[in-house]
C-alpha cells in the first residue's frame, strides 16, 4: 500500500507543478486563473499545492481548462491485470462482431493500420461488402472515456477511409461508419449524458444495423450497443443490438 500511495502523491503532485508553470508561464496569476475556471483564488492556491484530493474531477478540469491541460481518470485494478482484462473484452468483442459480419458476407480485416500524410492510427474493423463494393469503418468501445475524442479520432478515420482502402486494392463506391459499444449500465449512462453530441452524429442506432448488414446500400452512420462482450463468440454469434 505504501508503493500506491507514494505513486499517488508523485502524480499529484507532478499535476500541481504542471499547472503552475502553465500559469506562470503564460503570465497569469491565480486570480486570474480563478476567475477563468470560476473558482476562488484559495482553490488554486491549494491544488497549485497538491491539495485537492477533496476536488471533483470536473473542479480539475474547469481548472486545468483555461491552460489547455486535460485531466485524465486513469484507473488501475491489481496492476496490470486491469489492462489485461480490458484488452480481452476488446478481443471479445472484436470477435463477436467479426463474425456477425462474416455471416452477413462481409470480409472483415481486423486492427487495420494507416500512416497517411503524417496521420496514424488503426481501425478496429475495416469490413468489405464486394457485392456492393460498399466499406464499412468499426470503431469498437468497451467503455466511454473521452467522448469528444472519440468522436475527432473516427471521424478522421472515416475521412481517410478511401485511402486506406485503396492501399489494399479496394475501391468502394459507399463508405459506412458505425460505433460499437459494449453493452452496460455504465456506457448506458454515459451516452445519455452526451446523448445531443452522440445524436448529432450518428443518425441510426442498432435497430437499423441488421438490416444494413444484410442488405447495404446508401452510406450509413450508426451507434449501437452489443450485448455483454463476456460470455465468448458463441453466445453472440447471430447476436445484433436491437437499440440505442
Amino acid at each position: 500500500m505504501i508503493g500506491i500511495w507514494q505513486g499517488r502523491a508523485v502524480e499529484d503532485q507532478r499535476l500541481s507543478a504542471l499547472i503552475r508553470s502553465v500559469r506562470l508561464r503564460r503570465s497569469m496569476r491565480q486570480e486570474d486563473l480563478a476567475r477563468l475556471a470560476g473558482v476562488s483564488q484559495a482553490t488554486i492556491s491549494l491544488v497549485e499545492r497538491g491539495h485537492f484530493r477533496k476536488l471533483s474531477i470536473e473542479t480539475l478540469r474547469r481548472i486545468a481548462g483555461p491552460l489547455d491541460i486535460r485531466v485524465d481518470v486513469l484507473g488501475r485494478w491489481r496492476g496490470g491485470d486491469g489492462d489485461r482484462l480490458l484488452s480481452r473484452a476488446h478481443s471479445l468483442l472484436a470477435n463477436q462482431v467479426s463474425a456477425v459480419l462474416g455471416d452477413a458476407g462481409w470480409v472483415v480485416h481486423p486492427e487495420v493500420s494507416f500512416s497517411i500524410y503524417g496521420e496514424r492510427g488503426a481501425i478496429d474493423l475495416l469490413a468489405w461488402h464486394s457485392a456492393t463494393r460498399h466499406l464499412l469503418v468499426i470503431e469498437l468501445k468497451t467503455a466511454f472515456v473521452d467522448v469528444n475524442e472519440m468522436l475527432g479520432t473516427l471521424d478522421r478515420k472515416a475521412r481517410l477511409a478511401r485511402k486506406i482502402a485503396a492501399e489494399r486494392g479496394l475501391t468502394p463506391d459507399q463508405v459506412s461508419v458505425w460505433l460499437i459499444v459494449s453493452e452496460s449500465r455504465t456506457n448506458r449512462r454515459h451516452a445519455r449524458q452526451h446523448a445531443s453530441l452522440l445524436e448529432s452524429r450518428f443518425t441510426l442506432d442498432g435497430r437499423s444495423l441488421r438490416p444494413f448488414l444484410r442488405r447495404p446500400g446508401t452510406a450509413t452512420c450508426g451507434m449501437a450497443f452489443w450485448p455483454d462482450s463476456s460470455g465468448g463468440v458463441a453466445r453472440h454469434r447471430a447476436t445484433v443490438p436491437e437499440s440505442r
